[in-house]
């Protein structure tokens, strides 16, 4: 459908908006540059981002006396964004603190906007739990999508699959195959019910000493599982759709937990479709752990790993090595990434 243009009066009241926008934004920025000249505020200190409210952020103290105080923040705009699990430099006010420096991120988490822009989710993260449940049905296509992005990101995944009370006749033969599918070729693949209790000493394990983040389509249970292993948080838990079988987004923006043996936890909002338009087509293969040992060895160096001759990934599903379902997984991604313009 083609774009509507927007009338002379539309486009006058959007500039508008921008000015006022950015007017006050430099504003804030002023209070803020009075306060630093001033000596308003305290010395800098380094703080641990737990979440963000649009233009201010909760900040906890990781140094001094006041250590584990949380501490309501505005930001200068010129630090670019700034997500949860961020280190900052802030400095303290009289009815709040000032974040003055973006300490640079070991990992980040990254995902597309409707817009095509790229927004970051999370920064220094060691794991990503790529979260599934029996219901609503896991699709294998959209998993293999996370595991791009975490494997593009450098970041470590965990596949966890959740609500296994639900298993039954009907549908234990597919839930069975899709965890086969994944320790196969070498993924961690946990699975819990917080109904029945199972599994759940397994993921503690699994998130000790490390900054953890979940992610997953909505309704497979996020909520849920941080309240069963961080009793008293509270998380809000959405119901699914008596409709489409798909969850209702409950959490509003990411925010981070502290686990009593050690480790953090970033529950982020859900997603229904986790695109990869910011990958470029080339790099694909290289989220395909299983792909990696035959990338470069094809007779071609433009082989498109279709019907090539001399092709060493098609080669190695003939030979066993690669499962065909995996590669129809990549060239699907592949055409979603090839259709984007």
């Amino acid at each position: 459908m083609a774009k509507r243009k927007l009338t002379r009066r539309q486009a006058w009241r959007i500039e508008k908006i921008q000015e006022e926008r950015t007017k006050r934004a430099s504003r804030k920025d002023a209070q803020l540059d009075q306060q630093l000249e001033g000596g308003d505020l305290g010395p800098e200190q380094e703080g641990l981002i737990i979440s963000h409210f649009g233009k201010q952020v909760d900040v906890e103290v990781l140094a001094g006396g006041s250590t584990g105080e949380i501490v309501r923040c505005h930001m200068r705009t010129n630090l670019g964004q700034l997500v949860t699990g961020d280190r900052v430099v802030w400095r303290a006010g009289v009815d709040h603190g000032v974040v003055v420096a973006k300490l640079p991120r070991a990992s980040e988490l990254i995902r597309p906007t409707n817009h095509g822009d790229l927004k970051p989710v999370a920064a220094n993260i060691d794991q990503i739990i790529i979260t599934f449940s029996v219901e609503p049905m896991p699709f294998a296509n959209l998993i293999d999508r996370y595991l791009v992005a975490a494997e593009i990101s450098g970041i470590t995944p965990v596949l966890l699959l959740n609500k296994t009370d639900l298993i039954d006749a009907d549908n234990r033969e597919y839930i069975e195959g899709l965890i086969e599918r994944y320790e196969s070729i070498g993924y961690q693949v946990i699975t819990v019910s917080t109904v029945q209790k199972d599994g759940l000493s397994q993921l503690l394990a699994a998130l000790d000493n490390k900054i953890s983040v979940f992610v997953g389509q909505s309704g497979v249970g996020k909520s849920s599982l941080i309240n069963e292993l961080l009793p008293g948080v509270d998380i809000k838990v959405g119901a699914l759709s008596e409709q489409t079988r798909k969850g209702r987004h409950t959490t509003t923006t990411a925010r981070l937990f502290h686990f009593p043996k050690g480790g953090d936890l970033i529950d982020s909002p859900g997603i229904r479709e986790f695109a990869l338009w910011h990958i470029e087509p080339e790099r694909l293969l290289e989220g395909f752990i299983e792909f990696r040992p035959f990338i470069g060895h094809c007779k071609f160096r433009d082989c498109k790993h279709e019907q090539e001759p001399g092709c060493a990934i098609l080669k190695a599903i003939e030979e066993g090595h690669v499962s065909p379902s995996r590669m129809d997984s990549y060239q699907r991604i592949l055409g979603s990434l090839l259709e984007q313009p």
